[in-house]
């Protein structure tokens, strides 16, 4: 079981970018911050890939989580997800640079 996520955690793409996860509800929290639920927004700034001579940064994580808050997914290390182009082609995985130590979850 990963540590859940929250609005406090620390989150890049695969290429550098930084990934702000904002959510809806402030209704459950773990580790003083909300919980990261599977329907909030992730927004992804400075990705620098580049394929081939085009840019084509990250613009979007899609998740994958198993644990429930307010009878939505959330998010935890384990179950995080990938970043994604605006043509939906699959970046890479979101790596996750520190969380709150707290709460865990499936």
């Amino acid at each position: 079981m990963g540590n859940l996520l929250n609005t406090s955690s620390m989150l890049m793409c695969p290429h550098g970018g930084t990934v702000t996860a904002i959510t809806s509800s402030a209704r459950v929290t773990a580790g003083g911050s909300a919980v990261v639920r599977a329907s909030d927004t992730f927004l992804i700034l400075g990705c620098a890939f580049v394929l081939g001579v085009d840019p084509h940064p990250c613009m979007q994580v899609l998740p994958d989580a198993l644990s429930r808050a307010e009878g939505d997914s959330t998010l935890s290390e384990d179950s995080l997800g990938f970043c994604v182009a605006a043509d939906q082609a699959v970046q890479g995985a979101v790596v996750i640079v520190a969380t709150q130590p707290l709460v865990a979850g499936t």
